[in-house]
């Protein structure tokens, strides 16, 4: 292929910011640009979706090992595709049709015919850590739960949905850490539930503003908190009540790293027990954060700061190295 052709379609096609709506247009169902990219364009796009997004942590974090940013970019770039067709189109009917379409493109990707962008940088990925494709239909099946279900009576219906919007996640990691096995999964799925209510407790009123609401009903019918309630983003006593009940609920399933020992993470790579404990005890800050502003979510958004950020990574590098001293120890 001609070099300048390539870097042409490097700067046009994968480097310049643009809204979701151009991606679409550039590399939706009806693309008017048919060619399949090359690897190297392909990757540059995945890191380009990858290094411009915004999240609570960076995605790859200057700990990952090098040889392993790659990979992240490219399962972050297939979870932010399939994210944004849920949430970007603005219509729910469309965003079916969208997400049954990446649904195929994942179908054609393990079949080994890749094609958009994310897919032709992911099947190197998905071949060399040997990732199987239920992750990764897991994730379509919760955004395309989100077109139709906009609340949940149980928290049993919230734990199912966790089990296929946030759980995936974690698999796709220990995959890409070479640690994809039974043990870690119970551990993983329950922090990866414990973050994502962390995430919807953080952010009851900008999911509201978008028509969902993730406080169980039955709770809300339990503290006496009524639809009018909610609709008028009332701080009551039944509201505080339900909130602090959440939270507790949420760093249940977060209890794994209150040990701090942490013997799951092991076997890791120093410097991927600091990574992946990092992530999880951002949720644990989360609900700190609630907690701190007296669970009035309705009034104040609570964000984990650059400060928190610090003192997180400084805890998790202390038990990292703490946990390699007593491995060689032992040894």
């Amino acid at each position: 292929m001609d070099p300048m052709v390539t870097s042409r379609w490097l700067r046009e096609k994968c480097e310049l910011p643009t809204t979701f709506a151009d991606e679409l247009t550039l590399w939706g169902p009806h693309a008017a640009d048919g060619r399949v990219p090359s690897l190297t364009e392909a990757q540059a796009y995945c890191r380009r979706l990858a290094t411009t997004h915004y999240e609570n942590f960076p995605v790859v974090s200057w700990l990952l090992p090098r040889r392993l940013h790659q990979h992240f970019y490219n399962v972050y770039a297939y979870c932010r595709w399939a994210d944004d067709l849920g949430d970007e189109t603005g219509d729910a009917a469309r965003s079916l049709e969208l997400l049954g379409w990446w649904r195929a493109q994942l179908a054609d990707c393990y079949a080994g015919q890749p094609r958009h962008p994310v897919f032709v940088a992911l099947w190197p990925t998905i071949r060399e850590f040997a990732i199987p494709q239920q992750p990764f239909s897991d994730l379509v099946s919760a955004f395309e739960q989100d077109q139709t279900v906009h609340e949940y009576e149980t928290f049993e219906q919230l734990v199912d949905y966790c089990r296929r919007s946030a759980n995936p996640v974690g698999r796709l990691v220990l995959s890409l850490c070479r640690q994809a096995n039974d043990r870690n999964f119970g551990w993983s799925d329950s922090i990866c539930t414990g973050l994502q209510l962390a995430n919807f407790w953080q952010d009851v009123a900008r999911d509201l503003d978008i028509g969902r609401i993730y406080l169980p009903q039955e709770d809300l019918r339990r503290v006496g908190y009524s639809p009018d309630d909610l609709r008028g983003r009332r701080t009551t006593p039944a509201f505080l009540e339900l909130m602090k009940f959440e939270v507790d609920r949420a760093r249940q399933w977060l209890s794994p790293w209150q040990d701090a020992s942490l013997p799951e993470l092991a076997p890791f790579p120093l410097r991927l027990q600091v990574d992946v404990e990092l992530f999880a005890r951002g949720g644990e800050r989360i609900l700190d954060r609630i907690a701190a502003i007296e669970y009035r979510v309705w009034d104040k958004r609570p964000v984990v700061t650059k400060k928190d950020v610090v003192g997180l990574f400084l805890g998790c590098l202390g038990r990292a190295l703490k946990r390699k001293f007593r491995g060689r120890k032992r040894r």
